[in-house]
């Protein structure tokens, strides 16, 4: 039997609702169907976005979005999606299928699903092909509040006010689709640019995302930190940044041949979970190179993308990057926000790639049917952490499950405290055996007073439309007081109250 120990008194950091964001992209039916169904859809909808869709992710309670891309930012012209839409431009999307991309959803639109939605907005702007007069207009047209050529072509357009910009990514991937830059280079690039990225309004002012690292690559974070913090101004002291951003994708099996989402094997199981546990190595090595430049912790990092990443579903287009979500993926979920908990002094901000029908999403549609994976039932039990604050845990006599490379411990966890109440959130990493975990309080008499688990027979089971409720959260009946039987494959959470 394994023993939580928490201590509620000593709070450690505060969870940012944000490391609980998404990401959505103009790849695949993510955003066009997925989101956005226009407004003659006999899909029911408000102002062409899915009802069952939004009523979804407001329950999962987003706190940011992210969008429109991914590669696909580094191509798009934002002007291309204003105005009347029978008159927008149209383009090839070339970095995702080589689909026909009518820009029906754009600004304005993306506004409206965050009004819808409830959530804060995260835009990615266009560094390797776009100008820095385009990112500056862009700003200028979704912020402005006065009388100026880009607020009067957006009032023109139907809205009148301003909008609110809360995080505002400067390019994305540089390093690859984004441009195939250098560090030094991007870096310098990101210094000019962020330049003209105005806060207009003081009292409510953009946080800039500068683009970070891919996996391990501590060359781009050193070099791009080097650049940016180089002779800094007063005014400037944290390299022209509020967030450096994070790229980490779960491949089972290897970048080229990633395995199936459903077929794979025990072996395949563990190294899919030491591989979602790296996402700890990585926070490590680039937090510890930041500490360098900012010991103070005063930028957040930004892990807006990362899940898991298959093969996709037999039969569906390569470059729409569609795949089904089982109790695996329920895992990696866990595992995942476990970890950003325990590094939410410095990780401040992530984003699940993606939102709908692409990797590792929360909902899957077709046509007008909609069924939410495991990897959303997961991420609507840690709804609770958001805005709590991280208190001291650890585990110990904790078992070692898998083999080799692929050995890894069989339980993860987080403690926070919100309200008087504490959220714990254990995940069982093994495929065949439960395991009890004793918690062990500081003080007071704790009860627990809501329990839930994500689980079941098969770590291959999914949801599907026809079966739509195999892996969903149930209560959690396995407590003998403060002592929890953790089935095998499962992810719990434990409310506990005095």
């Amino acid at each position: 039997m394994a023993t939580l120990k928490i201590n509620e008194n000593e709070k450690l950091s505060h969870i940012a609702p944000e490391i609980y964001g998404h990401f959505s992209e103009h790849l695949g039916r993510c955003v066009y169907e997925g989101l956005y169904v226009g407004e003659n859809s006999d899909i029911p909808n408000e102002n062409g976005m899915r009802k069952d869709v939004v009523e979804a992710l407001r329950e999962l309670k987003v706190p940011v979005l992210r969008w429109p891309g991914g590669c696909f930012a580094d191509e798009y012209h934002w002007k291309d999606g204003i105005g009347p839409k029978a008159t927008r431009k149209k383009m090839i999307n070339t970095n995702w299928g080589g689909v026909m991309e009518d820009n029906s959803f754009g600004t304005h639109e993306f506004f409206e699903l965050c009004r819808q939605i409830g959530c804060k907005t995260y835009i990615n702007g266009n560094v390797g092909s776009g100008s820095v007069r385009e990112m500056s207009e862009w700003i200028e047209y979704m912020t402005f509040p006065g009388v100026s050529p880009m607020a009067d072509e957006r009032a023109k357009n139907g809205h009148p006010g301003p909008w609110k910009v809360d995080f505002f990514g400067v390019g994305n991937e540089n390093w690859g689709c984004g441009g195939n830059m250098t560090p030094e280079y991007y870096g310098n690039l990101y210094r000019r640019y962020q330049t003209f990225v105005r806060r207009y309004d003081k009292a409510a002012p953009i946080k800039k995302v500068c683009c970070g690292a891919n996996v391990d690559d501590a060359f781009w974070t050193e070099g791009v930190l080097k650049t940016c913090f180089a002779q800094p101004q007063p005014d400037f002291a944290h390299g022209f940044m509020d967030f450096l951003s994070l790229h980490y994708y779960v491949h089972p099996g290897g970048w080229k041949h990633k395995g199936s989402a459903t077929q794979f094997d025990e072996e395949m199981f563990y190294t899919t979970m030491a591989k979602a546990l790296y996402m700890e190595d990585l926070i490590n090595l680039h937090g510890s190179i930041m500490d360098k430049y900012d010991p103070a912790k005063k930028i957040g990092m930004s892990v807006d993308e990362w899940g898991g990443w298959y093969d996709v579903e037999p039969g569906t287009n390569p470059g729409f990057l569609y795949q089904q979500n089982t109790v695996r993926d329920a895992l990696i979920a866990g595992i995942t926000l476990n970890i950003f908990n325990k590094h939410s002094d410095r990780v401040r901000m992530a984003c699940l790639a993606q939102m709908v029908n692409v990797l590792q999403a929360v909902v899957l549609t077709e046509g007008p049917e909609m069924v939410l994976t495991p990897t959303y039932h997961v991420m609507h039990m840690y709804r609770h952490h958001q805005d709590g604050d991280l208190v001291r845990s650890a585990l110990s006599g904790v078992k070692t499950v898998g083999a080799g490379s692929a050995a890894v411990p069989q339980i993860t966890e987080s403690v926070s405290v919100k309200d008087g109440v504490l959220t714990v959130t254990l995940a069982n990493l093994s495929a065949t055996d439960s395991e009890k975990v004793a918690l062990e309080l500081e003080g007071g008499d704790w009860r627990v007073c809501e329990a839930k688990i994500v689980a079941s027979g098969d770590i291959h089971d999914f949801n599907t439309f026809e079966r739509k409720d195999t892996v969903v959260e149930r209560d959690f009946t396995g407590m003998d007081g403060l002592t929890a039987t953790l089935p095998a494959a499962s992810v719990v959470e434990l409310r506990l109250s005095k």
